[in-house]
């Protein structure tokens, strides 16, 4: 199970547990995102107001995993209240809509955001540009977004929920991340627990040199 932090603690055949929030600006298809991933279904929602919560299991290989997504509302209303649901986040998806360059600046702020309550590299961060399916309609070229992301380096999609494009694909590559600093980690307390071993005598206490 997750621990109140946020940290993954799988017991015995259990999944993996992250919490996963969505940020951004209202409008740009954060619940729509989540919806296709969650139930592959899309349809006109209304605003979210506060947080709209979802789960889906993933299988990686042999893995199971479990996302804890949080759907934050967007609307500049809710700003200042946000940030108490993706305290303890493992990831965020920072949803811009590629047709709004406002859209784009202000998940560039939901980014400063996290970075006050984060220290560097400690969640798994995607930037995502929404809406390809209106791309006659652009205002953030696909340069920019990588670009910036690049910069920051954050991962970088983008995707149509109307479609279906790519949806799935954002989420699998955020989940591959968290995966592997998972294994990292337990590979990391796993050597240090040997070391400790190593340096223990027969009763459990430590070792001292010969007088």
């Amino acid at each position: 199970m997750a621990q109140a932090d946020g940290r993954p603690q799988p017991g015995a055949g259990q999944p993996y547990v992250f919490k996963l929030v969505l940020l951004g600006s209202g409008s740009v298809g954060k619940s729509s995102l989540a919806l296709r991933y969650v139930k592959n279904d899309f349809k006109s929602i209304l605003p979210t107001v506060g947080c709209a919560f979802f789960t889906k299991v993933v299988e990686l290989g042999a893995t199971s995993l479990k996302f804890e997504i949080w759907d934050t509302a967007g609307q500049e209303k809710y700003h200042s209240v946000c940030h108490l649901y993706f305290r303890g986040a493992n990831a965020a998806l920072l949803v811009y809509d590629i047709t709004s360059k406002d859209s784009f600046r202000k998940a560039q702020q939901w980014l400063k955001d996290l970075e006050r309550e984060f220290l560097p590299g400690e969640v798994v961060v995607m930037l995502v540009g929404n809406k390809t399916d209106l791309s006659e309609e652009r205002e953030v070229t696909f340069e920019e977004g990588k670009e910036f992301a690049e910069s920051q380096s954050l991962l970088f999609m983008e995707t149509s929920a109307r479609l279906n494009h790519q949806v799935t694909e954002a989420f699998s590559a955020i989940a591959r991340e968290l995966l592997q600093r998972a294994e990292r980690k337990e590979d990391q307390t796993r050597r240090g627990g040997a070391r400790l071993a190593l340096n223990q005598g027969p009763t459990g206490r430590a070792k001292c040199c010969a007088r």
